[in-house]
């Protein structure tokens, strides 16, 4: 079985969570994730995260703490999902490239939204995080 490591970005202004809606086809179209993508080889984890909000959204990152991680099978390859908190400037647009809409929703919302398996997985400590964000901030 091939392995490979795959990321998600946590972009949380406030309460708020970036969501990206996936384009239609394939088992996860018109599902909800956080954004992010697939290792290269030769790339840490943060490198994979920030070339790929970059290359989905335009978007330069600080890719910060990892918050949670998580194995998952899928067409006979293992992936490793490693999840990080990100900041970056909030832009006027983002641009759908391989998205066909982007939200920024409530962590209390976030269970409304039909989201992909792997990161459907991450959604508890996803609200931990931003919530612990939320109390650091005002301390």
């Amino acid at each position: 079985m091939n392995e490979r490591i795959t990321t998600s970005g946590i972009w949380a202004v406030g309460r708020q969570v970036l969501i990206g809606k996936r384009v239609s086809g394939g088992a996860s179209g018109e599902l909800w994730e956080f954004p992010g993508g697939k290792n290269r080889w030769d790339e840490t984890p943060q490198q994979t995260l920030a070339r790929e909000f970059f290359e989905e959204l335009g978007i330069d990152i600080q890719v910060g703490k990892q918050i949670f991680s998580h194995d998952f099978t899928n067409r006979e390859t293992l992936y490793h999902l490693m999840v990080f908190m990100v900041k970056a400037d909030v832009p006027k647009n983002i641009p759908l490239r391989f998205h066909s809409e982007f939200r920024w929703v409530d962590i209390n919302d976030l269970s409304q939204y039909p989201m992909v398996p792997s990161d459907e997985s991450c959604l508890k400590s996803v609200i931990e995080a931003v919530r612990s964000q939320i109390d650091d901030s005002k301390a």
